[in-house]
């Protein structure tokens, strides 16, 4: 009896079968559960992007949070930390974490100053070489995790410390100012490029290379099969390890991207700010978790999405923002991005409960 049961059950149309609704209230509510937990992201950022125009301060009858001033300031602070997150993306899925990116971008920014005001080197020349440095600087880290056996959040907290020294040594502890010309002590115009703007001044350079990185990003993790081996190796590790992928690599490889990308966000910083400051990004790694979290990641490892994150870091990014428009407190603005990060990660702890019952 308990077997013609079975089989009946077995047998009974469901709706991953032939994409009809789900027989029961209870498997409903899981599928929007799901839709809510892939989607929060991007739903809520609806959600703050109309709250934005609501609430938004006026001057003269216009909406201040619309200004082309104000969304270019909006595009400028998110795509530092954005490209960041889209780093931060690929480490957390392969079950790791990266906290020394913050102090990265702060000594990337310092040593692509000191590469050209002081050392002559061209813009390209400096870039690629900056870019390389961060590239290793992951690289590093994941090398001394993985084969030292020592926990990525004790490596990057002591990668953090030594990127935000030697950051402070190369600039004599001292803000780097960045003019431009042929003279001495000064950085070649092609640099200034950096900082320009486009599309009636809203979006600026670091926009779309945010957007170029978000591209890569995605396409990498979701069409490559190193893509297919990050999320094995977060999901997993020991089955992916017994199916053959080299979990080392894997690993080492993401934090390579995380150190890549927070170099490259240094140099964008610099570019925008016209000066270098080694203690620029400071307090971007908690950003960037957060908006790798709020995007649908699971810090578990195993899941998460690039287009996810660069909602998630739009979301904070946006809802800063608003506070600062209407002259919330900073410290108040501190415990609003909290509350948004505990309750992402607990929809994600939901998630996890849900699958496993």
């Amino acid at each position: 009896m308990a077997t013609a049961e079975f089989a009946a059950a077995a047998e009974a149309p469901t709706a991953l079968d032939d994409g009809k609704p789900p027989a029961t209230a209870g498997a409903r509510k899981w599928l929007q559960f799901r839709f809510l937990i892939r989607f929060q992201s991007l739903l809520g950022l609806v959600l703050v992007l109309f709250g934005g125009i609501i609430f938004s301060p006026r001057r003269n009858g216009e909406i201040l949070f619309l200004s082309a001033d104000n969304l270019a300031n909006i595009v400028r602070s998110v795509s530092e930390t954005g490209i960041i997150a889209v780093g931060m993306t690929f480490v957390i899925i392969a079950g790791g974490i990266d906290l020394s990116v913050g102090a990265v971008l702060g000594l990337s920014g310092v040593l692509v100053a000191r590469l050209m005001i002081d050392w002559n080197y061209g813009t390209a020349l400096a870039i690629v070489i900056v870019l390389i440095a961060g590239l290793l600087f992951g690289v590093l880290q994941g090398l001394v995790s993985n084969y030292m056996r020592i926990q990525a959040f004790i490596v990057t907290l002591a990668g953090l410390q030594l990127a935000r020294g030697l950051a402070r040594t190369i600039s004599g502890d001292k803000f780097i100012n960045i003019s431009y010309g042929d003279g001495a002590k000064q950085a070649p115009s092609s640099f200034s490029v950096l900082g320009d703007r486009f599309f009636g001044g809203v979006l600026p350079v670091s926009a779309l290379v945010f957007l170029g990185v978000g591209i890569i990003g995605a396409v990498m993790l979701n069409t490559t099969r190193f893509g297919r081996h990050v999320f094995a190796v977060g999901g997993n590790e020991r089955a992916a390890r017994l199916s053959g992928i080299n979990v080392r690599y894997v690993k080492i490889v993401t934090f390579a991207i995380c150190g890549l990308t927070a170099a490259l966000s240094g140099i964008l910083d610099a570019g925008q700010l016209a000066f270098a400051n080694p203690d620029s990004g400071t307090g971007y790694e908690l950003t960037a978790i957060a908006a790798v979290v709020i995007g649908g990641t699971s810090l578990f490892g195993g899941e998460g999405t690039v287009v996810g994150t660069l909602a998630g870091a739009l979301l904070l990014g946006t809802l800063n923002n608003i506070l600062q428009l209407n002259n919330i407190n900073a410290n108040l603005q501190l415990i609003v991005t909290a509350t948004i990060i505990v309750l992402a990660a607990a929809l994600q702890h939901l998630a996890s409960r849900r699958r496993s019952t």
